[in-house]
């Protein structure tokens, strides 16, 4: 069984999170039947009880499987369903579009106030230094996460590093690099305090500081100090990649994989996820034609100059992480029993195809009683390595390294290495390249493209079915709006451009 802080029931966790968002301003007396500031923080149990419920914090909307919203945005996936995500994606956002827009701002600063609220009180808790610093390291990471997520959308955003009262948050936003100074700062302690070990039950640890580290970094183009953090990532010996590209996105594979570096866990039947209710069943994700045609021959060569491509037969001599990634809509599939499966799904595919990465076929058949508990990964060792050679290359050219860390990552599904004497521009097509093909229907890639500024030149060149045609207007799209219900409530909050 995968350990989670699973001494903690789902019920606490509830009712702490609660308690963490309010202000204790807005109370004239303790209630007598249910958790109050005055009363907690008495035992390393009750600490405990309240950092699960920071990290629950984490099943809400942008840090879970709806991250493949990101790829629809990013044009590697399109929907069958009418959904907000299909509008954006569309070029048609604004400020009162909700469903991303809002779900996003909401969801991060529900977890900035936990995270506020925890790191206000933890001190008051008796627990030895160490404990407590180990605790405050993991609410840093968490803030950094939740602030991250909200830089990398609307750029700058009020910064609240203290529990707020209504009043109080009424600011106007500080820049992003102000943002982004705070991020780095919760990371730099959260590396300094939290324990240097592998990562194995839900709690984050020093890798996963330094991975988003290396994530935060490489967004603001500080190349040089992205590859170091991503290197030490590579040198701690706490993480490499695992030999199953397939089962690293099931729950089967997941326990104690040396790859995940930090996830948000799900473990059945109290914290379980619907993921294979949305993807194998109303077949919410449909991989586009696009994403699929970007997928090299096993002899190393894209399908337009591979002599082993066969257009009767897409699936053949195909990189192995295709098969491993997507089938097509029709396809049947083998479960852990050996045991042929077919779908019952309830929508078509408006591409022809289907996810196969995340989904359980021992699920199969699923109705609306599946409870899926594979873990979602939100940092992992393949992209470090990814990460640091995109970094090292902007910084210095693809040396030695560079190629090491590709051809590592390459070389877990026995494709062949990059060929020697690629110029730093001819890298980093193939470093772009290769992300899109490792990191595919994880939810990065949309980031990806905003660091790389590429949205303007691809996201036009894409017609979604049913004959749409996409936009993307970068003196615009390259930010979300800032929802409307919040511009109303705060009058100091000023509005990303064109919107």
């Amino acid at each position: 069984m995968k350990k989670y802080i699973e001494t903690i029931k789902i019920c606490v966790i509830g009712a702490v999170s609660v308690f963490a968002v309010s202000c204790s301003d807005f109370l004239d007396k303790n209630p007598l039947d249910q958790i109050t500031s005055e009363t907690f923080w008495t035992s390393e149990s009750e600490a405990n009880m309240a950092l699960a419920g920071v990290y629950a914090r984490l099943y809400s909307y942008p840090f879970g499987h709806t991250d493949g919203d990101f790829d629809c945005m990013a044009g590697d996936i399109s929907s069958n369903q009418s959904r907000a995500v299909i509008n954006i994606a569309q070029g048609m956002v604004e400020d009162n579009s909700g469903g991303l827009v809002s779900d996003i701002y909401n969801a991060c600063y529900a977890g900035i106030a936990s995270c506020n609220f925890f790191l206000d009180n933890a001190a008051r808790t008796p627990v030895s230094e160490a404990t407590l610093n180990r605790m405050l390291g993991e609410v840093c990471f968490l803030r950094a996460m939740f602030y991250f997520k909200l830089a990398q959308h609307y750029g700058g955003v009020p910064l609240y590093t203290k529990s707020v009262t209504i009043d109080e948050a009424k600011v106007k936003q500080s820049s992003k690099a102000e943002v982004i100074a705070q991020v780095i700062k919760d990371l730099d302690y959260a590396i300094a305090n939290l324990p240097n070990t592998s990562y194995t039950d839900g709690h984050a640890v020093k890798g996963s500081a330094l991975a988003l580290k290396a994530r935060v970094l490489l967004n603001t183009s500080q190349w040089s100090e992205a590859a170091d953090a991503a290197n030490q990532v590579m040198q701690s010996g706490y993480f490499s990649l695992c030999d199953n590209y397939r089962t690293l996105f099931l729950a089967s594979g997941q326990t104690n994989n040396p790859e995940i570096i930090f996830s948000v866990r799900y473990l059945n039947p109290d914290r379980s996820t619907d993921i294979d209710i949305h993807w194998a069943w109303w077949a919410y994700v449909n991989p586009r034609q696009e994403l699929v045609d970007d997928y090299e021959c096993t002899d190393g060569l894209p399908i337009s100059s591979s002599p082993l491509y066969d257009p009767s037969n897409w699936r053949l001599n195909r990189d192995p992480r295709l098969l491993m990634t997507i089938k097509h809509f029709d396809d049947k599939v083998v479960n852990s029993s050996g045991q042929e499966m077919g779908f019952a799904y309830n929508a078509n595919s408006g591409t022809g195809y289907e996810p196969v990465k995340h989904c359980n076929w021992d699920a199969l058949p699923i109705d609306y009683s599946t409870k899926s508990e594979q873990d979602w990964i939100l940092l992992r060792y393949a992209d470090v390595l990814l990460m640091y050679a995109e970094a090292k290359n902007e910084a210095s050219g693809p040396d030695a390294s560079v190629y090491s860390a590709v051809n590592e990552v390459r070389g877990r599904v026995n494709m062949p290495a990059l060929p020697e004497g690629l110029t730093k521009d001819q890298m980093r097509e193939r470093i772009r390249h290769e992300r899109r093909i490792e990191l595919a229907l994880e939810g990065i890639r949309w980031g990806d493209m905003l660091r790389w500024k590429t949205m303007e030149t691809y996201i036009p060149t894409l017609v979604d079915p049913g004959g749409t045609q996409r936009r993307f207007d970068p003196a615009k799209h390259y930010l979300l709006p800032f929802p409307r219900t919040e511009t109303d409530i705060n009058d100091q909050l000023e509005q990303n451009p064109g919107y």
